[in-house]
């Protein structure tokens, strides 16, 4: 029943195995399988540092302790987890009799470990475990798009789908963390009576979990677990500029002249998608970027590096497609036509999970990007929530959710930094639309996707950007404006825009984007030209009072560069979020636990965006323990308080731990 391997505790029964480990300072490693043999793959988690377990084998149940972490194994196989200070954090939820002793032994038959089989060899599995507190606050998760910072009671699909991100690592504020090491399409329930995690076809439970005094340190050794972020080039920590779709080498090069012309900080702008002659050709497209080599030039002259948008999509009229099909370049479909999107064109997706096929399209990228002088690619996944990989049969299922997984965001920004890491470059950074646990450490820039111009997704985009940084990625971005629509000559919109510009400010990386409204004109008849692009989106395209706006808030952006850069260090170091919960913080008070709509910027600075129309006055908490001042430095505060503060059109409230 029970048995010790080295550092490992191990219990078996019936077809069961339960393997406990420690992984890293104060962690364990818990997996379980019905299957033969335990399955090896480590998914998220790096190979752990050294630590010795202290394992006691008995009859009756077995323990086994890492630090601050202690495991407990009934003879009929529960398992609970307390810190060392004999708190409990996690207890399994059984409600069986095979083990009368349990005071929580019932007639209702329900398992903690359920291994359900499919056709296949594979199981769905859910994980039940108690919910050990009422009083217990979750964050992070990833990224999704509702208001609720903190995820208790919340219901989570575990999957990948455009503006939403999967990182399944959650903090509790009973002292741990959790990372759900399982890349399977499946659910995650946080509910107040249980809390459980299903994978809809796996073949073993796998989860992470570590103790620790404070979120910080909790954080921090999740950071080592799964790895950290690259540091932040010097480019990142400045203003970005981006629409939909700059049409013409010219047209993008008199965007970048005017920005210096009229002496604005900016340090990159972006060329999206569909510069290109077909899908799978990644090149420009002569017609209407005649000259890149050139334009690289005088961009580099003008201190603005470029961007370029890199899909996955292989257009069947590529001339790339014949020697990629030939090759198994390619993902396959279990039946009927090998198409995955319509959309410009009737295309496929390139194997990201093939490491030849990643160097296949790397070498393309080298050739008619990199080598010309762009370092930064902006690596859309395309729509991937029609995307779902099948480990064992190493194909792709499209358009269903009969796969147990979406790993495709992270082999994806895999394919570049391998690339780059081999020519000495040391920077990296992939914007990417979606995420898995330890695609920070390929230098992913998150954004949150193709969200509504609206003020309830600015809300939405709070807590998401808080809560993917609490999962794990620090590099996170958003659409400033959001991408769907708003008119620039609209005033309701220029209100929402002013609003979130001045919280871009205040995020990892500040970029503009969006697809505005009305549509431009048609420039050209080939290539991506039928891919309109959306109305002027530059700072002055929105009035001269908006302008303004725009211009003291890149500047602040400009003044904070050396403070932001140290943020970035910390997340390189520590894996520290850059955007902080006021809790990560001021852990112990206890009111930090409660505000979810204001947020600390790094330790110094305490942010509190404006996210409804017509706002002229707001209250704001200010943690205790600490005194603050205003932005300008005219008034002082002592921590603890609530206080009411003026926010005018063109002011946004910051208050500085003094």
């Amino acid at each position: 029943m029970f048995d010790k391997k080295g550092n490992r505790l191990i219990y078996r029964y019936d077809a069961e195995q339960l393997w406990i480990e420690p992984w890293g300072a104060n962690a364990f490693r818990v997996r379980a399988t019905r299957t033969n043999t335990m399955p090896t793959d480590d998914w998220a988690l790096q190979p752990p540092a050294s630590s010795k377990a202290n394992i006691s084998l008995s009859e009756n149940e077995s323990t086994i302790s890492n630090g601050k972490i202690l495991a407990t194994v009934s003879k009929r196989g529960k398992l609970t987890i307390h810190n060392s200070r004999g708190s409990l954090l996690l207890e399994e939820y059984a409600r069986h009799r095979r083990d009368l002793a349990d005071p929580k032994c019932s007639a209702l038959e329900i398992e903690a470990r359920e291994f359900k089989p499919i056709p296949g060899g594979d199981y769905h599995l859910t994980y039940r475990v108690e919910s050990v507190s009422k009083e217990e606050k979750i964050y992070g998760m990833g990224q999704y798009q509702q208001d609720v910072l903190d995820l208790k009671g919340c219901d989570l699909e575990l999957a990948q789908r455009n503006s939403q991100a999967s990182v399944p690592f959650m903090l509790s504020s009973l002292g741990y963390g959790l990372l759900w090491n399982n890349p399977g399409v499946g659910r995650g329930m946080l509910g107040k009576n249980v809390m459980s995690f299903e994978a809809y076809s796996t073949r073993v439970l796998d989860y992470w979990i570590v103790a620790g005094d404070a979120p910080a340190e909790i954080e921090e050794a999740y950071a080592r677990a799964t790895g950290t972020v690259p540091m932040m080039p010097e480019y990142g920590l400045g203003f970005w500029q981006c629409k939909l779709r700059y049409q013409t080498q010219e047209e993008l090069l008199s965007v970048a002249r005017e920005y210096k012309a009229r002496k604005l900080p900016i340090d990159l702008i972006v060329i999206d998608f569909f510069h290109w002659p077909k899908q799978g050709d990644w090149k420009f497209d002569a017609t209407y970027w005649p000259d890149p080599d050139a334009m690289i030039k005088e961009l580099k002259e003008m201190n603005i590096e470029l961007m370029v948008s890199i899909w996955p999509t292989v257009d069947t009229k590529s001339e790339n497609y014949s020697e990629m099909l030939e090759k198994g370049y390619l993902i396959r479909t279990d039946r009927g036509i090998r198409i995955g999107m319509d959309f410009q064109g009737n295309t496929i997706h390139y194997d990201a999970t093939n490491p030849e096929a990643r160097k296949y399209l790397w070498e393309k990228a080298q050739q008619n990007y990199y080598e010309k002088g762009i370092k930064v690619f902006w690596l859309d996944e395309a729509e991937p929530e029609y995307t779902a990989y099948d480990f064992d049969n190493y194909r792709y299922h499209l358009g269903s959710n009969l796969a147990i997984g979406n790993i495709y965001p992270r082999e994806y920004a895999r394919t570049f930094y391998e690339g780059m890491e081999g020519t000495g470059q040391k920077s990296i950074v992939n914007l990417l639309r979606c995420a898995w646990a330890g695609s920070q450490k390929y230098g992913a820039l998150v954004w949150s996707g193709d969200i509504a111009s609206s003020w309830s997704s600015l809300r939405n985009q709070l807590a998401a950007g808080l809560n993917m940084g609490i999962a794990g990625i620090p590099w996170w971005t958003t659409d400033i404006g959001g991408f769907h629509g708003g008119d620039p000559s609209d005033e309701a919109f220029r209100e929402l825009f002013v609003r979130w510009f001045q919280w871009g400010a205040f995020c990892p990386v500040m970029r503009l984007h969006g697809d505005r409204e009305p549509k431009q004109k048609q420039v050209g008849t080939t290539g991506g030209a039928t891919c309109l692009s959306g109305a002027p989106n530059e700072v002055w395209s929105y009035g001269e009072e908006v302008y303004g706006i725009c211009k003291k808030y890149m500047g602040i952006r400009e003044e904070l560069r050396e403070y932001i850069r140290g943020l970035m260090r910390e997340a390189h170091e520590k894996g520290t979020p850059v955007m902080r919960p006021l809790f990560y913080v001021f852990p112990e008070d206890a009111k930090c636990w409660e505000v979810e709509d204001q947020y600390m910027f790094g330790d110094k600075y305490l942010c509190c965006p404006v996210l409804a129309a017509g706002l002229r006055k707001m209250k704001v908490y200010l943690p205790a323990g600490v005194s603050w001042r205003s932005f300008d430095g005219e008034e002082t505060y002592q921590g603890g308080s609530v206080i009411e503060v003026e926010c005018p059109l063109d002011t946004m409230p910051v208050l500085i731990r003094a």
